[in-house]
């Protein structure tokens, strides 16, 4: 989960900054994070379209300018011919619906989340896909736990 919270910091969304590591085997695949197609503007440079519509988290994706880290980790993926059949996601926020639906289709088969996100479809999805979604965290001893 470490490397994922560093590559959140590439993030350049203004709301929330979101980090993914697709892992198998123990070797990375792919790692994304949150902001704009490549060569478009960032928000950072012309403002969250989001925040000036007043749009709540987990609600309307389509009024962004930027993808998702679990898009671009899978989109990584795609680019440099790397399966992530079976794969395990590391990601700082627990996937929206969208992202969900892909990373189902992508064969990924567990996802590791820090932080949680409030979108109720995309866990009813999880759950009837069988795709297991666990919240990263520390045990009783302080340890983290998820690995």
């Amino acid at each position: 989960m470490e490397i994922a919270r560093v590559v959140a910091r590439r993030s350049t969304c203004l709301r929330r900054q979101v980090g993914a590591v697709l892992v198998r085997d123990k070797h990375i695949l792919a790692t994304g994070y949150n902001g704009a197609p490549a060569g478009a503007p960032h928000c950072q440079e012309v403002g969250c379209l989001r925040e000036q519509l007043g749009v709540p988290p987990g609600e309307r994706h389509e009024l962004c300018r930027g993808l998702h880290a679990e898009q671009n980790a899978i989109i990584q993926a795609a680019l440099h011919g790397v399966t992530t059949m079976g794969a395990t996601l590391y990601v700082t926020c627990q996937p929206c619906v969208v992202c969900t639906k892909m990373l189902i289709n992508a064969g990924v088969k567990r996802i590791l989340f820090q932080g949680p996100y409030p979108d109720p479809l995309a866990r009813e999805m999880l759950r009837d896909s069988g795709l297991l979604l666990e919240r990263y965290g520390k045990d009783e001893k302080g340890e983290e736990k998820g690995d």
